[in-house]
C-alpha cells in the first residue's frame, strides 16, 4: 500500500514537472511569437518610411521636370510670338540705330502710329499711278528687296508734305517736331508728289538719317502695306558692341 502511494506521488510530480515544462514552453513560445511580431512591425515601419521617402524623391523631380519645361514653354512663346531678335544693317536710322545694334521686335502691337519703328518685309515697292490709284512694282535685282527698318511718319487717310528747302515734314497741316533725325533731307527726286494723302491699309516711312536713308520717298520702297510689316522695334539690347538697353517706344503726344 505505501509503494502505491509512493508510486503514486511520483507520478503526479512527474505530472506537475511536465505541466510546468508545457506552461513554460507555451509561454517562451508566446514571448517569440511576440517578439516575431514586433519585429515585423518595425520592419514594416521601416519599409513604410522607406517609401515614404522614395515617394518624396520621385515627387520633387516631377516637380522640378514640370517646371522646367513650364519655363521652357514660356520662353519658346515669347519667343515666338512676343519678341523676336533682329540685327539692324545699314546707317539708315543713325543715330535712333547703328549697324550691327541688335533689338527685339514684336510681332504683337497696337497701330503702328507716327514714330513708331517698324521691321518691314519689302519684296515689293507700292507706288501710285496717274490716277492715285496703289499699283505693285516688282523690284527684283534691286538692292532694296530685303528686310528693312524705318520709323512711321504718316499714317492711312493722314497728308503728308515734305519741304525739302526748309527741311520740314508736315502731317495733316502740322508741322512734326523730329528729335530723332540725325541729319537734313537729301535733295534726290522723290517717287511722290507731295502733298500726298496716304492710301487705306498704308503708311510712309523714313529713316532718321535722312541723308542716306531709302525710305517711302525711294522708287524701290514706295507705300509700306500694312501686310509687309514683320513688327515693331520694342527695345534695342546691344549697341555699340556692347550690351546697351533702351526702350524705342515713341511718344507722340
Amino acid at each position: 500500500m505505501a509503494e502505491e502511494t509512493k508510486n503514486n506521488i511520483e507520478d503526479e510530480e512527474i505530472e506537475e514537472v511536465a505541466e510546468n515544462a508545457v506552461e513554460a514552453a507555451v509561454e517562451e513560445a508566446e514571448e517569440s511569437e511576440s517578439k516575431i511580431a514586433e519585429t515585423d512591425e518595425e520592419d514594416d515601419e521601416e519599409e513604410s518610411n522607406a517609401e515614404k521617402k522614395e515617394s518624396k524623391v520621385v515627387d520633387d523631380i516631377l516637380e522640378i521636370v514640370e517646371s522646367t519645361l513650364l519655363t521652357v514653354f514660356v520662353i519658346i512663346m515669347i519667343f515666338t510670338y512676343l519678341l523676336h531678335p533682329v540685327t539692324v544693317m545699314g546707317p539708315s536710322m543713325e543715330n535712333t540705330l547703328l549697324g550691327k545694334d541688335r533689338i527685339f521686335m514684336s510681332t504683337v502691337y497696337s497701330g503702328p502710329h507716327y514714330g513708331d519703328i517698324i521691321i518691314i518685309n519689302n519684296d515689293y515697292a507700292y507706288l501710285l499711278d496717274g490716277e492715285g490709284k496703289v499699283y505693285q512694282k516688282d523690284i527684283n535685282g534691286s538692292r532694296l528687296k530685303e528686310c528693312i527698318i524705318k520709323r512711321v511718319i504718316a499714317e492711312p487717310g493722314q497728308t503728308i508734305n515734305i519741304d525739302a528747302e526748309n527741311q520740314e515734314v508736315t502731317v495733316d497741316g502740322k508741322v512734326l517736331n523730329e528729335p530723332y533725325i540725325k541729319d537734313v533731307m537729301n535733295f534726290n527726286p522723290c517717287a511722290f508728289d507731295f502733298p500726298l494723302t496716304v492710301p487705306e491699309g498704308y503708311y510712309f516711312v523714313m529713316g532718321d538719317n535722312r541723308t542716306v536713308s531709302a525710305d517711302s520717298r525711294n522708287g524701290e520702297v514706295g507705300l509700306i502695306k500694312k501686310d509687309e510689316i514683320y513688327g515693331k522695334a520694342l527695345l534695342r539690347y546691344y549697341h555699340s558692341d556692347k550690351l546697351n538697353f533702351k526702350l524705342l517706344m515713341f511718344n507722340n503726344k
